[in-house]
This record gives C-alpha cells, sequence and structure tokens, in this order.
C-alpha cells in the first residue's frame, strides 16, 4: 500500500459512494487508476466493505466485556455480533476483553443489551460508556 492507496481510502471513509472521478480529481490521477487500485484493494483484503454512518437519533455506547480465563474470545465476539442493535464487536488488549459498539433506540435498550451480556456465563463484569458525539480522524 502506497500514498496514492492511503489517500484514495481517506476519501472513501469519508464517504463511500464518492464517484471514482470525484477520487481522481482530488487526488490527482485518471478514474481508471481509482478503479483498478479500489478493486485490488478489496481484492487483497484492505478494503473489507463499503458501510454506511448514521444519525439515527439512537442512543449509541460503547459496551466494554471481561470474559473469565478460560473463555474462547473470538467465539463470545461471535455471538455477541449477532445481537440486533451491536453495529461493531472488538477483541481488545487492557482490563476488558471485548468492546460491543451499540446503536440502541433508548437507554432502556441499552440496558436491555447489558443485562443479557451480563447473563452468559462466559461474561464476568462489564462498563459502559454512552457515546456523546463522534469525528471522523483524517486517518
Amino acid at each position: 500500500m502506497d500514498d496514492l492507496d492511503r489517500r484514495i481510502l481517506n476519501v472513501l471513509r469519508r464517504d463511500a459512494r464518492t464517484p471514482y472521478t470525484e477520487i481522481a480529481e482530488r487526488v490527482g490521477t485518471s478514474e481508471g487508476t481509482i478503479r483498478n487500485r479500489v478493486e485490488r484493494m478489496t481484492t487483497e483484503g484492505v478494503i473489507e466493505r463499503f458501510t454506511v454512518s448514521t444519525r439515527t437519533g439512537n442512543i449509541k455506547a460503547m459496551v466494554e466485556i471481561s470474559v473469565e480465563m478460560n473463555v474462547n474470545t473470538s467465539e463470545v465476539s461471535e455471538q455477541l455480533a449477532d445481537w440486533e442493535t451491536v453495529d461493531f464487536v472488538w477483541q481488545v488488549s487492557g482490563e476488558e476483553d471485548i468492546v460491543l459498539v451499540v446503536d440502541a433506540a433508548d437507554t432502556r435498550a441499552v440496558n436491555d443489551l447489558i443485562t443479557r451480556a451480563r447473563e452468559m456465563e462466559e461474561v464476568k463484569s462489564t462498563k459502559t460508556r454512552l457515546i456523546l458525539d463522534e469525528r471522523l480522524g483524517q486517518g
């Protein structure tokens, strides 16, 4: 991955629907080059998916989950990823093992999700943080 790939990705992170002609104009190359590079990055797995970011008016939260020592964190993550209000599941290092990013209709729905997580025998504890604002980095 080179500097041009990074500049293309930076445009797509902000709006994955940006036309290739517009990306080409912004980064100073041809539409064909953009098309080929995006296709290559998709094939190689650099681009995993094109997604939508929403402003639903819902409550967004991070739910940090610690699991027992003998637990397969990947299996628990797979289960949690199937829950309706879960947008992302991250396996992380530190005190917690898993972080959920949740987009729920209201605080009751967030609380229901937390209760459901705590009822799992693999889960040792949870911490929850409401997301008050969000910005996209230059990344």
